[in-house]
């Protein structure tokens, strides 16, 4: 890990990587109307922050901008989970499985191992699976093991997958079922701890290495020389001129390039409490009955709630938040109810959310005959250069991220022929990160250092500094009020919105939220700082 992952003097953020209202106006006023950038991104989820940081550490002059805040989008829907590219080894998919493994080992091992960790999950043998899906699981699992090696992580990081005994499965998941379970397959795969917390991290990154990272504006049209935008705050419009403009809009790239037909899919999550289900130390993929290869998961999130996804349906409208329809509301609690013993009704249901995947849409324009499930759609990211050489990304999964942003620039690079070495983010820390032994020194909770990495003292430190900002913004949720300060003060948190919904998952249980806003609402009225 290099020093640029070290701790900040005074337990200060690094320099340059705070991003504040102020920061965004300065900023706003220097692009709009401005000299040209080299490389405008449009869409701060995963891959745009990924492609601003990619384009920023090579050396090129960035603006990034969204409509509305960072991973505003599909990046804080996901089920948290860094694939390591098994399920795509049953498709054949044999280059986006190897991508993926690689690219979880960067994220674990280099780049971000505060945020992203080894994650157990149980299959439990239940009378719903037969010795010949066992089989086929267990031989799964280990050839994941073999994508493990292949890409050179560790078995220090990912530990193998093994057998378990009934008992072995019950004490990891006293929720399951006990009649007829024959035991279970213990496996594991990496998980970050908040999805939108990694896109915050890669875009505060990316603003240390100079990127404007600006957020509220709206791209309005795109051309191969910028875009007009408008100020979603103000109302006021503008251009912003650039040599080279990376399309990372995500579900919404093809309304702004022509020529590129996304077919969106739905991914529904359920969000429940965590007592409902009891001690439950490691998740679970539990099978689709009647499938080969899918699963619901099962996913502690340690602050109390549990979440179990998720479904993968075609849809047409793309809407800034998608709704989640009581169909995927059922189908999941059925399939929990065919393993679990303590029965899951719909009023244990507290929450749901639903991501949409911006899977490219391949199928010849007016064709006939049924289209593809979404479900059966190749998750390998495609980057598209316009007639006009914008380049367009879309595809991929969360896990990927990195990968596809440096394919995105290397693109525009090539398009608008900048002058540019090779990426240099497979090796770059991002925000927050160090080496295990090094967060494991220090001096903050457990619970802060796994979402601030080595900044955590510094948001510890707020809460020391001021009795009211040690309190939970609510009761029975470990989020202060000191995290909610550090979100403004560092993270570009705007309004409460950015607040509940992004810098911390409150949002995410409607009766929480509405408990959370007046605590969010005093830290946005309160804060001094870069305001």
């Amino acid at each position: 890990m290099s020093s640029s992952s070290s701790p900040a003097p005074s337990g200060q953020p690094a320099p340059g990587t705070s991003l504040t209202a102020a920061r965004r106006l300065r900023e706003l006023d220097e692009t709009v109307g401005g000299p040209p950038v080299d490389v405008l991104v449009v869409g701060l989820g995963a891959t745009g922050a990924g492609a601003a940081l990619d384009a920023a550490a090579r050396g090129l002059t960035v603006a990034a901008i969204d409509a509305h805040d960072l991973a505003f989008g599909t990046s804080r829907w996901s089920s948290k989970l860094i694939h390591g590219g098994l399920r795509y080894l049953a498709s054949a998919q044999f280059d986006v499985a190897h991508e993926s493994a690689l690219e979880r080992g960067i994220l674990m091992e280099r780049t971000a191992p505060h945020l992203v960790r080894a994650q157990p999950f149980v299959l439990p043998l239940t009378p719903l699976v037969s010795r010949g899906q066992a089989a086929l699981a267990w031989a799964g699992f280990r050839a994941g093991d073999s994508l493990r090696l292949a890409a050179r992580t560790a078995r220090s990081t990912l530990p193998a997958p093994r057998r378990l005994s009934a008992a072995e499965t019950r004490h990891l998941a006293p929720a399951l079922r006990a009649a007829g379970l024959r035991g279970g397959l213990l496996s594991w795969d990496g998980r970050v701890t908040d999805d939108a917390r990694l896109v915050t991290a890669v875009a505060r990154t990316a603003a240390a290495r100079g990127a404007r990272i600006l957020t509220r504006v709206r791209a309005l049209e795109l051309t191969s020389s910028g875009a007009r935008v408008r100020d979603e705050l103000t109302g006021r419009e503008g251009e912003i001129r650039a040599r080279a403009v990376i399309n990372a809009s995500g579900v919404w790239a093809g309304g702004l390039v022509d020529g590129v037909r996304i077919r969106p899919s739905r991914g529904t999550h359920l969000v429940l409490r965590a007592d409902r289900l009891g001690f439950l130390p490691a998740g679970l993929h539990i099978p689709i009955p009647g499938e080969t290869n899918r699963f619901v998961l099962v996913l502690p999130q340690g602050d109390g709630r549990v979440y179990v996804g998720l479904t993968d349906e075609p849809v047409d409208d793309v809407p800034d938040v998608p709704s989640v329809p009581e169909t995927d509301i059922g189908f999941l609690l059925d399939v929990l109810g065919s393993a679990l013993e303590i029965p899951i009704h719909r009023d244990d249901v507290v929450g749901a959310f639903a991501g949409l995947r911006p899977l490219l849409d391949t199928t010849p324009a007016g064709g006939s005959g049924a289209a593809p499930r979404t479900a059966d759609i190749s998750r390998r990211h495609a980057v598209l250069t316009s007639p006009e050489g914008v380049v367009t990304v879309v595809g991929g999964k969360l896990t990927t991220y990195r990968r596809m942003a440096q394919d995105a620039v290397d693109a525009a690079i090539a398009a608008r022929r900048l002058a540019a070495g090779p990426s240099p983010t497979a090796g770059l820390p991002l925000v927050g990160a160090a080496s295990p032994q090094v967060l494991g020194a220090l001096r903050a909770p457990r619970r802060l250092v796994s979402r601030y990495g080595t900044e955590a003292p510094a948001v510890h430190a707020l809460a020391v500094s001021d009795p009211r900002l040690a309190e939970p913004v609510l009761e029975g949720h470990p989020v202060t009020r000191a995290e909610l300060l550090w979100a403004v003060r560092h993270e570009g948190a705007l309004d409460t919105a950015d607040l509940l919904d992004r810098r911390t998952r409150i949002g995410l249980v409607p009766d929480d939220r509405a408990t959370a806003v007046e605590s969010a609402q005093e830290v946005l009225g309160e804060d001094p700082g870069g305001r």
